[in-house]
């Protein structure tokens, strides 16, 4: 009776961290507004992971690299990579901004799967992924979407607005609505697939025993860095094709 009871408790104290708690959340009032507490918190530990791993990377550098260095180098030539193949030859200046979002997606994907947020407890809702709240994944594509704009803005001018009549002005308002439907699927497809991924892992840690979710956990971790590379990827074509004016 004790082995079952421990066996009970064991069960039931891991089916409680892996409950999702939906439309719940903690709000803090910063000035007028009313923030989600818990995607700033998870946010402003993936940023420190971030500066503190640059910290780490900068700290001495060798003209002969170390492991670490090595590391990071082979990080940084990936980026730059992934950049140049979808934007071309004048990639140089946005491989900042591709890196980060790739860094940050990658990092808060992973924070929601190998961190144990739910040991945590808030007064409402729990700490997750900041890329499992609807609100992070809108602003990292409103930023794609500002990137967008500012690179043909910048490289054609006024004149960058023409694409939309071309080839012929019919297509006017369906050229808008693609741009507009760009950051959207940005958006839905990395909350989409983040929600879904936690989600099944709370089906099967309630229905089976945990050796079953685990092997299940593992393949999160893959495709949550699958998500960010087609985040960054997507990102990185929309600001190429900004820039080279076509569809």
């Amino acid at each position: 009776m004790n082995v079952l009871s421990c066996s009970s408790s064991t069960l039931t104290g891991l089916y409680d961290i892996s409950v999702v708690e939906v439309g719940q959340h903690f709000y803090w009032k910063l000035g007028g507004f009313q923030v989600h507490a818990q995607v700033l918190i998870t946010s402003w530990v993936v940023i420190f992971i971030l500066l503190g791993s640059a910290v780490v990377a900068l700290r001495n550098l060798q003209v002969i690299p170390t492991d670490g260095q090595n590391f990071f180098e082979y990080v940084l030539e990936f980026i730059r990579s992934v950049s140049k193949t979808q934007i071309g030859e004048e990639y140089s200046p946005w491989v900042p901004f591709i890196g980060t979002l790739f860094l940050f997606i990658f990092v808060s994907n992973w924070s929601g799967a190998l961190l144990p947020w739910k040991l945590i407890e808030l007064p409402h809702g729990e700490l997750a992924a900041p890329t499992n709240d609807i609100n992070t994944t809108v602003a990292l594509a409103l930023l794609t979407s500002i990137a967008y704009f500012y690179a043909g803005l910048s490289k054609k001018g006024l004149s960058y607005f023409s694409k939309y009549i071309q080839p012929t002005p019919i297509l006017l308002p369906i050229n808008i609505l693609e741009d507009f439907t760009k950051p959207l699927s940005l958006s839905f497809r990395l909350f989409g697939n983040i929600l879904a991924d936690e989600l099944v892992v709370v089906v099967l840690v309630s229905l089976v025993p945990l050796v079953v979710p685990i092997p299940v956990m593992l393949l999160g971790l893959f495709t949550s860095g699958i998500q960010a590379l087609i985040f960054a990827t997507l990102a990185a074509a929309y600001i190429g094709e900004s820039m080279e004016g076509h569809h």
